[in-house]
């Protein structure tokens, strides 16, 4: 199902954006990487984070990681990771699944200034084997995306 809602997505917004789909799993950077024949960093990975009351979506490269004073700077309070359950319930998409699109309802959604070294970039498309190769200034375009500073 959780497919189905970045399937119709792109149909909506952006039909030119083609779903990937491999035999192998790609729900980690590095078989996402693999997978898709990028480096690492090209893979665009999405972190679902609640700061208090508010969840939220992070983008951010596949090498990049989540600068906890960086972070509490910017949003004002520690990061919490949601568990799996609550990922699935907020996004309706499986961990290694998870991206900005197609989602049950609006959420806040950032991109770490970590991908804007790549012109094209590779987030999973909403399943444990599904991706989208996507111009990285389109993707945050349309997810109404927010750059933020919040990666080492």
């Amino acid at each position: 199902m959780t497919l189905e809602s970045v399937r119709k997505f792109f149909q909506a917004h952006a039909p030119e954006i083609e779903i990937l789909q491999t035999e192998e799993s790609s729900a980690t950077v590095a078989l996402a990487a693999a997978a898709h024949g990028v480096a690492p960093g090209q893979i665009a990975k999405t972190i679902c984070l609640r700061v208090g009351e508010e969840t939220m979506l992070i983008v951010a490269s596949g090498t990049a990681r989540l600068d906890n004073r960086k972070f509490k700077d910017r949003f004002g309070g520690k990061a919490r990771m949601l568990d799996a359950e609550q990922v699935v319930d907020v996004t309706s998409h499986p961990v290694g699944g998870v991206c900005p699109f197609g989602l049950p309802s609006e959420i806040p959604i950032y991109c770490d200034v970590s991908l804007k070294p790549f012109d094209e970039v590779v987030p999973a498309a909403g399943a444990t084997n599904a991706a989208v190769r996507i111009p990285t200034e389109k993707m945050v375009q349309l997810v109404g995306g927010t750059w933020v500073d919040v990666c080492q």
